[in-house]
Parts: structure tokens; C-alpha cells; sequence
């Protein structure tokens, strides 16, 4: 099943894996002439709020969260960026500090772009400019979306409309009828919908008897993404 055909993910779901996709050969030649690449482990920083950029991050493989934290230190994840997506040109496109922190939340490779290569590479192609422009504007639709979510919907519908979108993130590369297994931490999983962990494995406990998801350990594999969507009341 397509998800969009029952559901628009893409109101919900941030999306940059298109801005290096097909680029012209001597386009990506120039942006990644000094390119490197590192494995970072689970829950290992790339970048944290507050400081400087040096440049951008290519996934190359895995899974990074980009969150905030409070005073009280608790953490607010923003969103899951996947593999494909680039992440941190924000703060070197405004010339400002990192307006929040990203790190991994399983095993990644990620690569590294410098950000003179960067922002040469924009000046040389008004392709990757226009592609950076619809990913901005996407995601700041994508972000007023999330603060009507907030503010007007439960926890329940908030958890079971992330449980979707983070679904699709772990459906890449997965044959058709094979189950999805989400592998996230209750904490992340909590931080991500906005509510307490407690409030997390209660819905989840909720969902499980009703045949909707399954767990085992710290993965979920939904059965359901109907009921799910049909709790989201995303309309």
C-alpha cells in the first residue's frame, strides 16, 4: 500500500533527499571535491546547538534525530532526518550558529561536506539553489503543521500520526509484506510526540491490545497503519 493514497505524509515529513539526487556530474564534483565520511555510533553528536558550522551532513546511512534542549535539559526532538537527507545547511545558508543539536540514533555513515565547498557549489548552480529553496519551503509548511499538532491534538493522535510518518522512514529498501520494525527508544519516541515516556508506553500498551502494533524489546512493527491513521484524525 502507498501511504499517500490514505494518508499525506508529506504535510508531516520533512524531505531533502531529492537536493543531491541527479545533480550534473561537474555539479557534484565541485560540492564534494573535499567531502570525508565518518561512522558516528549510537548516540554520538554530530553537531550541537549554539555552536558555529563547518559545514553540512550528507547520510549516507542510518537514521539522525535533530532536537532542542531545555533548561531542565530534556530533549525536544524536531524531527528524524533518514538516509539520503542532508542535514545542518540551515545555520551555513544564515551565516549563524546551529539552532539546534543532531545525533545519531542508530549506527550512521555520515559525510561531510565543507561548507566553502557548499556555498561555492550554490553560487556555480542555480540547480541546487532551486532545489534548496523548495526543501526550505517544504519544511517550513512542515513545521507550521507540527505546531497546529501540538497544540490542538492529544497525545494519542500525536503518537499514533509519528508512529506513520516514522514508519516510512524504516520502509526504505523493504520488500512489499515484509513487517516494518521500528527501532527507537520509548525516551526518543516520547521526545518526538512531546509527552512523558510513561504517556508513551501507556498508548502503546493501548495499541498493542488492540492488535494494532506489536513489540519486541524496543522495536515496533505496526499491523495496522490503518487504524492508526483513522486515530491520527489528521484532518
Amino acid at each position: 500500500m502507498n501511504i499517500r493514497d490514505k494518508f499525506p505524509i508529506d504535510k508531516w515529513d520533512f524531505k531533502s533527499e531529492s537536493i543531491l539526487a541527479d545533480l550534473p556530474q561537474a555539479v557534484y564534483e565541485m560540492l564534494t571535491a573535499h567531502v570525508s565520511e565518518q561512522v558516528y555510533k549510537k548516540n554520538e553528536l554530530l553537531f550541537r546547538e549554539g555552536t558555529y558550522p563547518s559545514g553540512i551532513f550528507y547520510i549516507t546511512k542510518g537514521k539522525v534525530k535533530k532536537y532542542k534542549v531545555d533548561k531542565e535539559g530534556k530533549e525536544q526532538i524536531i524531527y528524524i532526518a533518514n538516509t539520503g537527507q542532508l542535514i545542518g545547511y540551515h545555520a551555513v545558508l544564515s551565516e549563524d550558529r546551529y539552532p539546534d543539536s543532531a545525533a545519531a540514533i542508530e549506527e550512521s555513515t555520515i559525510a561531510f561536506i565543507p561548507k566553502e565547498d557548499f556555498l561555492h557549489t550554490l553560487d556555480c548552480s542555480p540547480l541546487l539553489n532551486n532545489r534548496l529553496l523548495k526543501t526550505l519551503s517544504h519544511e517550513f509548511a512542515v513545521l507550521a503543521n507540527s505546531l497546529t499538532m501540538f497544540a490542538r491534538k492529544t497525545v494519542r493522535e500525536r503518537l499514533a500520526l509519528q508512529l506513520i510518518v516514522i514508519r516510512e522512514k524504516y520502509k526504505v529498501n523493504l520488500a512489499e509484506g515484509i513487517p516494518i520494525e521500528i527501532d527507537i527508544s520509548r525516551e526518543d519516541l516520547a521526545s518526538l510526540v512531546g509527552t512523558a515516556r510513561e504517556n508513551v508506553v501507556r498508548v502503546l500498551t493501548e495499541f498493542k491490545e488492540s492488535k494494532i502494533l506489536e513489540t519486541k524489546g524496543r522495536k515496533i512493527i505496526i499491523n495496522d497503519v490503518n487504524q492508526l491513521i483513522a486515530i491520527a484524525n489528521y484532518k
